[in-house]
């Protein structure tokens, strides 16, 4: 699950940042990663592999440090600029005037993101519901604008792995960044009012309903694909002697998978797992592809539940 539906929260997370790939691109990137072509496909999988360095680190230390969010931010960006030494950039209105300005000097960006990291960890310090925390969280992260470029995606990052932080969530797989990209207008447009007006409970209204939202989504989603995967499981078994478990877990870790993946799963030879699934593609269960000289294959059901979730989303 963490690596299909990781790539769904990348996907709708860099689409906030108007950063646009398609399904098709995000997979097939995926299961060619040597060969990802174009910038948004690069942006998507940079989220995916930061999402998973954060989810390790919260994991294996029960906590969620600046140290961390610095290195899922350097997975992002692809660098080690680490928090901004100079002036954060200004907002403003559509008449050029400026409506904030973040922390100008990097010693305040510092000592913000120092109180941030002690809010995060110390339950004593507000002892709120994990939801509201996280809404206060997030606020507080993209007001600071500790970074250069990154801030968004990061932000969002840390509101899944502070879910699972507080065992909310086992995965991090609820994709919050659906719903602010469904919303983005509201999203920007509240995030501005709690600066102006102090309205924290419009703020938090919208993420709890975010949450909502995309957790009555998700359930469903899981429920389909883990449908799906029992239906291959029985029909496989049936039909098909060379059925194993690790074969049906392997189809449903991704979309898209190839020769070289199965062999490296089940350990077969090539010529099996070619077998395997150009059998497996003549009976339905996949489809078959070419990219340049390679072939990959497409689980037909996996695909299917993940572009209906796609279309649903639209239609909110």
């Amino acid at each position: 699950m963490i690596n299909t539906l990781a790539l769904q929260e990348a996907k709708d997370s860099s689409a906030v940042e108007n950063i646009v790939t398609s399904h098709d691109e995000l997979f097939r990137s995926s299961a060619f990663p040597d060969r990802v072509q174009g910038a948004a496909a690069k942006e998507v999988r940079d989220y995916s592999l930061a999402l998973r360095t954060g989810f390790t680190r919260v994991r294996d230390t029960g906590l969620l440090r600046n140290l961390h969010i610095l290195e899922i931010q350097a997975e992002l960006e692809r660098n080690s600029a680490g928090f901004r030494k100079l002036p954060g950039t200004l907002l403003k209105d559509s008449a050029g005037r400026v409506v904030y300005a973040p922390p100008q000097d990097a010693r305040d960006v510092e000592r913000l993101m120092g109180d941030l990291e002690l809010f995060i960890n110390d339950n004593t310090r507000f002892d709120a519901d994990p939801l509201v925390k996280m809404a206060i969280i997030h606020h507080q992260f993209e007001s600071i604008h500790p970074f250069y470029d990154g801030n968004g995606r990061t932000g969002r990052i840390i509101n899944v792995l502070y879910l699972v932080m507080r065992g909310l969530l086992d995965i991090p797989i609820l994709y919050l960044s659906r719903h602010i990209v469904r919303t983005k207008g509201d999203y920007y447009a509240l995030l501005q009012k709690v600066r102006d007006e102090g309205a924290w409970e419009e703020w938090t209204l919208y993420m709890l309903q975010a949450v909502e939202r995309t957790a009555g989504s998700t359930i469903a989603m899981i429920g389909e694909i883990r449908d799906a995967l029992l239906d291959y499981k029985h029909r496989i078994r049936e039909h098909h002697g060379f059925y194993s478990r690790d074969l049906v877990n392997h189809l449903f870790r991704q979309p898209y998978t190839r020769i070289e993946f199965l062999m490296s799963d089940l350990k077969v030879s090539r010529l099996t797992a070619m077998k395997y699934l150009n059998v497996l593609a003549e009976d339905g269960f996949l489809s078959k592809h070419k990219f340049g000289r390679s072939n990959y294959y497409v689980n037909v059901a996996l695909a299917g539940v993940l572009m209906r979730a796609e279309e649903e989303g639209g239609a909110e």
